[in-house]
């Protein structure tokens, strides 16, 4: 059982109980059925049964660049790539790639002494390389360039300093929370006496004015209606257990995130993290110590269909490459941009990317990976982010914009063409048809995918919805990885074509994600004004004539 914190009620600034409010019910598959069928799915049911089975397919690499995958999970572990190429277990590059025993993948974030777990923040690397050089610096006294820099390190302080207040108040908040808690149970213990710890008797107290046995009493009761707690020092035991946990959240900030000091870089890894040209480095542990953010995303793209085991991805010919570069903070662009190349070289032809941050240090490595990828035909599918903001006014990192060159002849700013942003949808329609973290732009994101109540593959077995453009991204991805199945000499543009084609129109007025009060088009979120659809993707991909060869096609 989880509960979540909620907002105040009798007073408290935040209380323990995710069951204070009821859950809507939502079915584990809801995507996978038709434009409003009661959800805005994606015809995954209606494509296989009609433009799928019985079909001759091909098998499609997709790389998962993510905090890396359960390769034992039962509904993974037969839809992961293998390099055959690769002896396992030899400490021998068998096959000469620069990654000895690269079995299932990659890691980046990896090395001789283990693998990085927590990492700062983008925005904490970016103050802390700057602090020295800007912490007195008078604003009128400096160039033109270094008036841009000064500004990245304003905006970077600026950030570390209110996350980290932030961190410092809830730490506050819940200790708070915790003595007023104790306090109304205690006086509901009291208020018991020798009855029994159930629901009927504490119904029965009445608590008059009496604000902590008032608070007591509604806490076991939200508990009871969820729980087998039997006695009040268990419901004790289970809320400090929560406390604790949610503290742990805000000191990793504190310690990791947030902390200018912190570099796990140099123990673990032990790159050179100044050579943007280093790119063999890390190991082969392509699980690290957390897979669940991967494990779920890889099985939204690709768990085994058909299996009555968990649930189905999109794709089926699919084989799940595992490449490592996202920590337990933000991913740091030279990872990106090797774990790019990696799975280029290595035969992806699809590459999902569910992660994303407010800075880039080293865009310029990262748009030399996404060309080389765009040079070998590979699509990329990136999650918008979570912030609920505008990535027209507000720049997500990555993005498919090129970095502007100087020069008469370099005006124009160029924009991958193997890229598709998505943002996040709703398992709601109307006017909540946008997940309400979603972000958005008419310019910078392409489409929208399910991204709420994601039901997918966890760690040890286990499956879990979970909400986020990390989950409406690899919807796309494993879209793109059945046009590929069903139709190789599609080039990685004509697919992105095939997709914001074919996109199911929303034409409803809707609340805009992070703007309380304000609502707009469906239609002015995103590029095509619409979701994806696999029905109708698949539907535009046959009206297409391959740009490829057969002999360019990767095996």
């Amino acid at each position: 059982m989880n509960h979540l914190f909620k907002q105040c009620f009798f007073g408290l600034l935040i209380v323990v109980g995710g069951t204070l409010t009821a859950q809507t019910s939502i079915p584990n598959d809801w995507y996978y059925g038709n434009p409003g069928e009661g959800y805005n799915g994606i015809s995954m049911q209606k494509a296989y049964s009609e433009l799928v089975k019985g079909r001759k397919t091909k098998k499609v690499v997709v790389a998962v660049i993510d905090s890396g995958i359960d390769i034992q999970h039962e509904d993974l572990s037969a839809n992961l790539w293998v390099n055959e190429d690769e002896i396992p277990g030899n400490g021998v590059d068998d096959d000469k790639n620069g990654y000895v025993d690269d079995i299932n993948g990659w890691n980046f974030i990896g090395g001789p002494n283990g693998n990085v777990g927590p990492d700062t923040y983008e925005a904490t690397r970016v103050y802390g390389m700057l602090k020295y050089k800007y912490e007195n610096a008078v604003e009128s006294n400096l160039t033109k360039s270094q008036q841009s820099e000064y500004a990245d390190y304003k905006r970077a302080k600026e950030t570390v300093e209110k996350e980290i207040q932030k961190a410092k108040t809830l730490m506050t908040q819940l200790d708070n929370a915790e003595k007023r808690l104790m306090a109304g149970l205690d006086a509901l213990g009291k208020a018991l006496g020798e009855s029994a710890f159930n629901a009927e008797n504490i119904g029965k107290i009445q608590e008059g004015d009496q604000a902590e046995l008032a608070m007591g009493k509604k806490v076991a009761l939200d508990y009871l209606s969820d729980s087998e707690i039997s006695s009040i020092e268990q419901l004790k035991e289970a809320i400090r257990a929560e406390i604790i946990e949610q503290k742990k959240g805000s000191q990793d900030k504190l310690d990791y995130a947030y902390n200018v000091d912190f570099d796990p870089r140099k123990t673990i890894v032990k790159d050179n993290y100044q050579d943007p040209a280093e790119r063999f480095y890390g190991n082969n542990d392509v699980e690290g110590p957390d897979p669940l953010h991967g494990t779920h995303v890889a099985g939204i793209i690709g768990a085994v269909r058909g299996n009555e085991i968990g649930m189905d991805g999109v794709a089926a010919e699919v084989r799940l490459m595992s490449v490592r570069a996202v920590p337990d903070g933000d991913e740091r662009d030279k990872d990106v941009a090797n774990a790019i190349r990696y799975a280029v070289d290595n035969g992806a032809t699809v590459i999902n990317m569910s992660f994303g941050k407010g800075f880039g240090t080293h865009k310029d490595l990262v748009d030399a990976a996404v060309k080389y990828a765009e040079e070998n035909d590979v699509l990329l599918v990136h999650a918008a982010g979570n912030s609920a903001q505008n990535n027209d006014e507000i720049i997500n990192y990555p993005n498919a914009n090129y970095a502007k060159k100087t020069g008469f002849l370099c005006k124009k700013q160029k924009r991958a063409k193997n890229w598709i942003e998505v943002g996040a949808l709703n398992y709601k329609m109307g006017e909540d048809a946008p997940a309400p973290f979603s972000n958005y732009g008419i310019k910078e994101v392409d489409l929208f995918a399910p991204g709420m109540k994601i039901y997918s593959t966890m760690p040890n077995n286990e499956y879990a919805p979970l909400q986020g453009t990390s989950m409406a991204s690899p919807v796309v991805a494993g879209i793109a990885a059945v046009i590929r199945s069903l139709y190789p000499t599609l080039t990685a543009e004509q697919v992105k074509e095939a997709i914001t084609q074919s996109v199911t129109p929303i034409q409803d007025v809707v609340k805009i994600p992070g703007k309380k009060g304000q609502t707009t088009s469906f239609s002015k979120l995103s590029k095509t004004g619409g979701t994806v659809n696999l029905y109708g993707a698949i539907q535009k991909a046959s009206t297409m004539k391959g740009k490829k060869k057969e002999s360019e096609i990767k095996a």
